[in-house]
């Protein structure tokens, strides 16, 4: 039993922007962006998200972006 438990966890989800060919993230989608935010503004690690490296590399960056243009807060209330 302890062995299906261990395969359960280990199922990869799979990268969304992959999945839809997506080649560039745009930091003034701020709707988008948020998905990939915490409640209190720290960025989702790619463990729980399911992103691919080169992605989440992408999304941290775009999220940056975002926060020095005041697209998105800092800190959420």
């Amino acid at each position: 039993m302890a062995k299906q438990d261990m395969n359960d966890r280990k199922k990869r989800k799979t990268c969304s922007f992959c999945a839809e060919h997506i080649e560039t993230i745009d930091y003034k989608d701020g709707a988008k962006l948020k998905r990939y935010l915490t409640e209190a503004g720290k960025i989702i690690p790619r463990r729980v998200t399911g992103n691919c490296a080169k992605h989440q590399r992408m999304i941290a960056k775009a999220i940056k972006q975002a926060r020095e243009a005041a697209i998105i807060n800092y800190v959420f209330d």
